[in-house]
C-alpha cells in the first residue's frame, strides 16, 4: 500500500487561511475567556474572605458546579439553554454577531475562573498574618491592604499553578467546535472534510497546538521567574 502525504494541499491558498482564521479565533477567544477567569477568581476568593455564610455558600457552589461538570455541558449548557432565557433582540444580536464565540468565552471563562479562585486562596493562605497585621500598622484598611499588600503577594505565589489553568483554557477552547464556533478544531475538521487529507490536516493543528501551548508555557516561566520570591524557589 502506497501511502500518499500531501501537506502542501492543506497549507496553501483557502485551506492555510483557514487555518490562520482558525488560530486567530483561538487565541482571541483563550485570551478573553483567561481575562475573564482572572477576574472571576479574584472575585470569588474576595466574597470568599467576608465570611459571611450567604456568600461563601455561594462561592462553593459556584466552584463545586464548575469544577465537577464537565467544561464541554457547561459550553453546551450556555449556547443552547441559557441562551433562550434572553430577550429576543438580544438573541437576534448574538445570532447575527457571532453568539458561539461569546458564550464559549463565557463557559470557558467562569470555569476556569472557579479553578483559579482555589488557586488564588492557596496564594493567600501562604502568606504570614504579619502581613495583614503590618497593613494595618500602615493604616490600611480592609479594601486597601488587599489590594496594595496582600493581593499582590497572593497572585505572586499562584503564578505557577496559573500557567497550568492558562494551558489548559487554551486547549479547551477546541471544546467550542461543538457549538460552531470556528476555532482551530473546527476548521481542521473543515478541512479535513472538504480534502479527504485527514493525517495532514489534524497534523498541522496537533503542531499548531503544541507550538502555542509551548509558547503560553514558556511565557509564564519567564513571568514565574520575574516575580519569583527571593530565597524561594
Amino acid at each position: 500500500m502506497k501511502l500518499h502525504f500531501d501537506l502542501a494541499t492543506v497549507l496553501q491558498g483557502d485551506y492555510g487561511a483557514l487555518f490562520l482564521h482558525g488560530v486567530e479565533l483561538t487565541l482571541a477567544m483563550a485570551g478573553l475567556a483567561w481575562c475573564l477567569s482572572l477576574v472571576v477568581g479574584i472575585l470569588l476568593t474576595l466574597i470568599r474572605l467576608t465570611n459571611r455564610r450567604p456568600a461563601t455558600a455561594f462561592v462553593a457552589t459556584f466552584v463545586a458546579y464548575h469544577r465537577n461538570v464537565p467544561t464541554l455541558v457547561q459550553i453546551l449548557f450556555w449556547y443552547f439553554g441559557i441562551s433562550t432565557l434572553l430577550p429576543m433582540p438580544l438573541q437576534d444580536w448574538l445570532n447575527q454577531y457571532n453568539g458561539q464565540f461569546i458564550f464559549a468565552v463565557i463557559a470557558i471563562g467562569l470555569c476556569s475562573g472557579a479553578y483559579l479562585s482555589e488557586d488564588i486562596r492557596s496564594g493567600l493562605r501562604a502568606i504570614s498574618y504579619g502581613q495583614y497585621e503590618a497593613s494595618r500598622a500602615l493604616g490600611l484598611n480592609f479594601v486597601s491592604g488587599m489590594r496594595y499588600v496582600i493581593l499582590p503577594q497572593a497572585l505572586r505565589n499562584s503564578i505557577p499553578p496559573m500557567v497550568n489553568h492558562a494551558v489548559v483554557l487554551f486547549k479547551n477552547t477546541s471544546l467550542a467546535m461543538a457549538i460552531g464556533a470556528a476555532e482551530l478544531t473546527y476548521v481542521t475538521r473543515k478541512v479535513e472534510n472538504e480534502t479527504f487529507l485527514s493525517f495532514e490536516s489534524y497534523l498541522i493543528a496537533t503542531v499548531l497546538y503544541l507550538a502555542l501551548s509551548l509558547v503560553i508555557m514558556l511565557a509564564g516561566a519567564r513571568i514565574a521567574a520575574h516575580y519569583r520570591i527571593p530565597g524561594v524557589r
